[in-house]
């Protein structure tokens, strides 16, 4: 291939694609450049369709080089190794905005790479690596059904921006990734603080604009430059089999779709699925049909059944209405020794979270391509297999566990009270413990609950709820508070969490095109109903944080001192900070702006470690009395150590009556109580200790 370029504009904004220069053994390689931010996608398929698959082996992975900012990574070792939490969630990004859109049969081995080659710090590189993948895509061999675009919109002064940088984000109450193609969305994740139903609306429109551009351009590159797109390998499924697997499960089906409860129903289904391998033969060496084709065919016929269901009965899988949400229960205060603890139940969904509260060695530490940073309060979300009645891996998270994690953080960011009012690092622990249907909003719920069970003085209690999809040509219905099955079987999964006036987080996918704004509007509205509904249960268990933290939480003080005053604190090599620490066993951290944070359960030793901290860091003041100790002793005069500061008490200042030998009278170590008298230009401090006595007094 020949190297090609093509430029578009979004918003005042040039973005390049390149190919033909870079990884030319690939299906298809882009380089995208917008100022000096360069990154590179690439796809790649294996040559032969994979076997006894039913869903598309698609694998993504994004990575933000640290040579791309001139810098290596920090610690002891300098390979980039394991990805970061930020590359997991742009590699989800990424594959959720494009596997709904890889035509129906093709099941090859497939590999999306996006490397971050160079960063200039200003266009941030996520929603950009969505448009070179696109491109990479388009113009490849690998069966897309059309091109991707995506962008980042930003709410900032009332005002909505495309793509904004990253220095314009932090002055944003919105941070919404969309992608789509250029007729619908397809995938949305979004923060915001508290906006309207309607505002997010305008955002997603505003936004759909700029995507239809790079759709475009992206189409029109294609037709020109692009492979042929190979469709030798696709895999259809007999439709003789289909008619032959709904005539012998259809009746059954329609029963275990009525069944209510999620493992009696399940139970059906496993029924039929043993009379399936049974009639097919699938677990001999000459099955009638292909095992993967077989269960393909009932899963589509068990989604045609249910949306049947769905559009001739109006009602669900469990009975319930379209708005009805299912049965709600909490509990605060379950755990005694933590901090905070709540169970939330919704349905068949449960999760228990504990809030832990401390100082900032507490803080959850990272580093990426903006520097080292710190988050104050952070989530972490862990859904064990027998949440679900099963058997499985545990250990270190996988990528649905960080991204669900996330969502909930996100969530919950908005309601937190400022660092000022409330100095401590919050860790919210979401455990799963059943799972049917949305467990992420169920950590909301369960985290919030337990953030006002620590006492934590949130600023606004929130919930969450997770919306469906059913379409059919013109025909949809909405689902609130869906279940796994509705979400299997659906075309959408919606979650949505705020309070009554406002949203904090959102996120979409979408598995069909055709999402219209009239869907969006009643799914929003639908949505809000739902979580206003949750919320009112929720407040019925716990109205308010409590007015108290736990016994067992730290107390914090934090101590305003001025900054060149913090080399003081520390000492030498650390010496001092160390020091206060062994004395008192308290935990101290010190920021750049200068406050002083001392953590501890013990309120002498916090008292203690304040005092010395005081007295490292307070100023002499003129006229002032202060306790000093003597340091020296001189023929002319004593020099007293009063806070940090040493001052000279002449000899004349010592008594009212002359002193003839100084050394009789005083001892290095001894405690004297002084009054500053003045302190020169050059900071030199004089002090009377004669001040202080009655006229009549010896030494």
């Amino acid at each position: 291939m020949d190297r090609n370029k093509i430029s578009f504009t979004i918003e005042g904004k040039e973005i390049i694609l390149e190919t033909g220069l870079i990884a030319k053994q690939a299906n298809g390689a882009v380089l995208l450049h917008v100022g000096d931010t360069t990154i590179l996608s690439t796809v790649c398929a294996s040559k032969k369709s994979l076997e006894d698959i039913d869903f598309l082996p698609l694998r993504v992975d994004y990575q933000e080089k640290f040579s791309s900012i001139g810098k290596t990574p920090g610690g002891f070792i300098k390979r980039q190794g394991k990805p970061s939490m930020k590359e997991i969630l742009t590699s989800r990004l990424v594959d959720r905005s494009f596997r709904p859109l890889f035509e129906d049969g093709y099941y090859k081995d497939t590999q999306i790479l996006s490397y971050v080659y160079s960063y200039d710090s200003l266009h941030l590189p996520d929603v950009l690596s969505i448009c070179a993948t696109s491109a990479a895509l388009a113009i490849s061999d690998i069966p897309l059904k059309k091109p991707v675009g995506a962008v980042r919109v930003g709410f900032i002064n009332n005002e909505y921006i495309i793509n904004p940088t990253a220095e314009e984000m932090k002055n944003s109450d919105l941070d919404l990734i969309l992608s789509g193609t250029d007729d619908a969305i397809l995938m949305i994740e979004g923060y915001c603080n508290f906006l309207t139903e309607e505002q997010i609306l305008e955002a997603i429109e505003i936004g759909h604009k700029s995507i239809k551009t790079i759709c475009l351009a992206i189409s029109e590159w294609a037709d020109k430059i692009g492979k042929e797109k190979n469709r030798k390998d696709f895999h259809k499924i007999d439709q003789k089999l289909i008619d032959d697997v709904a005539d012998k499960t259809s009746a059954q089906v329609i029963e275990a779709l009525s069944v209510k409860d999620k493992t009696l129903r399940e139970k059906d289904f496993d029924e039929i699925n043993e009379k399936l391998r049974e009639i097919y033969k699938l677990d001999t060496l000459e099955p009638v049909y292909p095992k993967r084709d077989v269960f393909m065919a009932f899963k589509k016929i068990s989604s045609s059944l249910m949306r049947e269901k769905v559009f001739k009965e109006n009602k669900r899988i469990d009975g319930r209405e379209f708005n009805e949400i299912r049965k709600i229960d909490s509990e605060i205060g379950l755990l005694g020794r933590t901090h905070g603890s709540a169970v939330f139940t919704r349905g068949e969904t449960q999760a228990i979270a504990v809030c832990t509260l401390g100082g900032e060695n507490m803080a959850e530490r990272y580093e990426d391509l903006h520097g080292d940073g710190a988050h104050r309060f952070y989530l972490h979300y862990f859904f064990p297999p027998f949440s679900v009645g099963e058997v499985g891996r545990v250990g270190f998270p996988g990528r649905r566990e960080i991204g669900h994690g996330k969502l909930a953080e996100r969530a919950l960011i908005s309601t937190l009270p400022d660092q000022k009012d409330f100095p401590y690092i919050i860790r919210l622990e979401a455990n799963i413990t059943e799972s049917n249907g949305s467990s992420s909003m169920a950590s909301v719920c369960a985290g919030c609950l337990s953030l006002m069970d620590a006492g934590v003085p949130i600023k606004r209690p929130v919930s969450g709820i997770a919306m469906g999809l059913i379409l059919e040509e013109e025909k949809f219905v909405i689902l609130s508070d869906i279940m796994g099955a509705e979400d299997a079987l659906g075309d959408m999964d919606f979650k949505i969490t705020g309070d009554e006036n406002g949203i904090t987080a959102f996120q979409m996918d979408i598995k069909v095109e055709g999402i219209t704004k009239e869907i969006m509007q009643k799914a929003l509205s639908q949505a809000k109903e739902g979580r206003i509904h949750i919320l009112k249960k929720m407040l019925e268990k716990c109205p308010k944080s409590k007015d108290q933290l736990s016994l067992y939480a730290p107390r914090i003080v934090n101590i305003q001192i001025k900054p060149s005053k913090i080399g003081t604190v520390i000492g030498p090599g650390g010496k001092q900070i160390r020091a206060i620490i062994e004395e008192t066993g308290v935990e101290m951290d010190i920021s750049d702006a200068g406050i002083v944070s001392i953590v501890s359960n013990d309120e002498k030793s916090m008292k203690r470690a304040k005092e010395i901290v005081t007295s490292l860091t307070e100023e002499v003041e003129i006229g002032k009395t202060y306790h000093g100790k003597i340091t020296s002793i001189k023929p002319f005069g004593l020099f007293v150590q009063i806070l940090s500061q040493e001052g000279l008490c002449h000899i004349s200042e010592l008594s009212h009556s002359r002193i003839e030998n100084i050394y009789d009278f005083f001892k290095e170590g001894d405690p004297l109580e002084v009054k500053v008298l003045d302190i020169d230009d050059r900071g030199k401090v004089r002090l009377s200790h004669k001040a202080l006595l009655n006229k009549k007094t010896e030494v």
